[in-house]
Parts: C-alpha cells; structure tokens; sequence
C-alpha cells in the first residue's frame, strides 16, 4: 500500500471514530437526562465543543474524550468503541453501567437498555431503599413509563393522581409531567422501568 493509500485510510478511519463517538457521547448524555450545559460543567468541557463533537465538527483531544467519559461515568474504550465491529452478542459489565442516583440518594437507576434506543425508548433496574424517593420533571410530550415490581411496594404520583403496585404488579403512566416514585413500607425497592419517549402510544 503506498504512502498516500495509507494515509487516505487513515484519514477515513479517523472520520468513522469520530462520528461514532459524537453518536455515543449524544446518547450517554441523553441517557443521563443531561443537557449541554450540564455535561460542560461536570467534565470541564466547554459546551460549544461537545456540541461540536456530537455534530461530528471535529477531532477531540484524547484528554477531552477522557473527561467526557469520566463524567458519563463509563470506561474510554466504550466511549470509542465503533459500532461497525459489534459482535451479535453485547456484553456490558457493571462499571460500564451508567448509574443514576435520586436527590436523596435512596433510589438507584441503572441505565440497561441500548444506548442506540435512548431518544424513544429507555429501560432501567431501579432499586431504593426505604423511604427513598425519585422525583422526575416532565419528559417529552406524549411520553409513558412502565414500571414493574419484583420487591417492595411503591406509590406513583403523577401531577396528584396516585397508584400503589406491590411485586407482580405493573403500573403504566403519562410521564410528560411531573411525576414521582416513593418507596412505601421498610422492604427495599426492586423495579424495571420502562419509557416510551414517543407520542405514538397515546395517538
């Protein structure tokens, strides 16, 4: 292979990585429910860069891409990883989960759903213990969450109107208000959430 083939690969090769890594930095931030600025702040990125990697505008530094994994709290080389080589079979570890913790830090969200189906569907193992409460603003309109018990009891509250689900129970909402999770009795919480981020389910 001559010199300029090689380089010419290179190039394509360089340009695949970074728009992968603008698509898996957009969807671990979105999966964090974490806005631009919000990401800027807790990795020390400046905005307008992040914004400028996830539109595929330019090369970062392997130090930016450090910190940005650092505060989407995953390892370097899932952040890097390229989707064309994706074996059948996905295996993701458990300090590669990313992991959301509620204001009280009693309740525990693991984000185990597909990073790819983040902007219309995302799926969690929720855990909290008791007295533990998640509170969430409004997602998208039109949007739903599924929440299924497999211990403990919780009561939802949805803009006033609440529903108490015990294990083998399913309770099914609008999420496109405010909304609310709380643990009810001293049992600790064991949960999967489902959302639908898309209004087609209500139409």
């Amino acid at each position: 292979m001559s010199g300029l083939d090689r380089r010419g690969e290179l190039d394509a090769g360089a340009v695949a990585l970074s728009g992968q890594l603008g698509k898996t930095v957009q969807r671990l931030r979105k999966a964090y429910n974490l806005s631009l600025s919000e990401l800027a702040e807790q990795s020390g990125v400046a905005k307008s860069i992040i914004s400028q990697i996830e539109r595929n505008e330019t090369n970062p530094t392997l130090a930016t891409i450090w910190r940005l994994s650092q505060a989407l709290d995953v390892s370097i080389e899932r952040v890097l990883g390229s989707s064309d080589d994706e074996p059948f079979i996905e295996k993701t570890t458990r300090v590669d989960t990313p992991v959301i913790i509620s204001d009280d830090g009693k309740c525990r969200l693991a984000v185990v759903g597909w990073l790819k189906t983040v902007e219309w569907l995302q799926w969690y193992d929720f855990r909290a213990e008791p007295g533990g409460v998640l509170e969430s603003d409004a997602h998208q309109r039109g949007s739903v969450e599924c929440l299924s018990i497999l211990a403990g009891m919780v009561e939802v509250d949805v803009a006033g109107v609440r529903e108490r689900a015990e294990p083998g129970e399913t309770l099914r909402y609008r999420c496109d208000r405010q909304h609310a999770i709380r643990v009810v009795g001293d049992e600790p919480v064991h949960a999967t959430m489902v959302c639908f981020m898309k209004a087609a389910l209500m139409e």
